[in-house]
């Protein structure tokens, strides 16, 4: 960890309502998702800056003066997560800028070079080319490939999915099967519990051949009312009684054909998506 300026005395202003920085010469996601990780251990008022794309040593110095200037303003120096890993432009933001510098790269990468031996290749983000990358075609496919099986709208290839979410409307399918593509690369399909399945107490016929790459989501009736509600108010199709009857109907359909499941009431899509992992193990990922 690098410090750029002096460390926090007991007369500084108490860490509330700091402007925080997240530069990357990537996207910055990295320094972003590792930052906020950290900063959730804190009860902060934080207004978070990404500063992407910062692979020039001229943008590094447009970088500090906005860096320094947000202090002289606030009063108090932010804090500067990055991720860069060119040393020319680090250097840069490390002599110059006032902020209190979190090199993350520069905290872990140090250390495994010497551990293993090995120089670090100082690749810039996770795909240096996406054109020549085939982890990141898989990711596109995968993609792709859950969009055109969002909501039951398409039976071909199920075969080919890794995983196949069922769930009553609005349970959360869609976006836990989107995070699974664009996050991992997995090919998620989501298929729609509807009243129909409940009245023949049966899963839909396209999805019994596919029995174990099934996982269930389902949810608190309150809360998919609420949903509900806010995409067609009053609506039979949000009330609470409907809701309650079709959480009841899928949850008993789940135990009846063994499918593993868990609720979405108050899990993050990452918690819903790393328990999906857990359990279905698609094959060909590698982790």
């Amino acid at each position: 960890m690098a410090i750029c300026a002096p460390e926090i005395t007991p007369e500084d202003p108490p860490m509330s309502n700091r402007t925080v920085f997240f530069i990357s010469d990537g996207t910055g996601i990295t320094a972003e998702t590792f930052g906020n990780a950290i900063l959730a251990q804190f009860e902060l008022d934080a207004r978070h800056v990404r500063l992407p794309f910062i692979d020039s040593v001229d943008k590094a110095h447009q970088a500090v003066r906005q860096i320094n200037h947000t202090g002289e303003l606030e009063g108090r120096r932010p804090i500067v997560f990055t991720t860069l890993v060119n040393m020319e432009i680090l250097s840069v933001i490390k002599t110059q800028c006032n902020g209190m510098l979190l090199d993350m790269f520069g905290m872990f990468v140090a250390p495994l070079e010497s551990e293993l031996g090995l120089k670090s290749n100082h690749r810039v983000g996770r795909f240096s080319d996406a054109s020549k990358s085939k982890a990141y075609d898989a990711r596109i496919e995968a993609i792709n490939f859950s969009l055109d099986h969002d909501d039951g709208q398409s039976n071909r290839d199920l075969a080919g999915s890794d995983v196949i979410l069922v769930g009553v409307s609005r349970s959360g399918k869609t976006p836990t099967s989107l995070y699974l593509a664009m996050q991992f690369g997995v090919k998620a399909s989501n298929y729609p519990l509807i009243p129909e399945d409940f009245e023949r107490r049966q899963l839909p016929p396209a999805l019994v051949p596919h029995r174990k790459k099934i996982f269930g989501l389902t949810i608190a009736p309150e809360r998919l009312s609420q949903i509900r509600n806010e995409r067609r108010p009053n609506s039979t199709y949000a009330s609470i009684a409907n809701c309650n009857h079709e959480i009841h109907e899928a949850e008993a359909m789940m135990r009846r054909e063994g499918i593993r499941w868990l609720s979405t009431t108050s899990k993050s899509i990452e918690e819903i998506a790393t328990t999906i992992l857990q359990e279905v193990r698609p094959e060909r990922l590698e982790y």
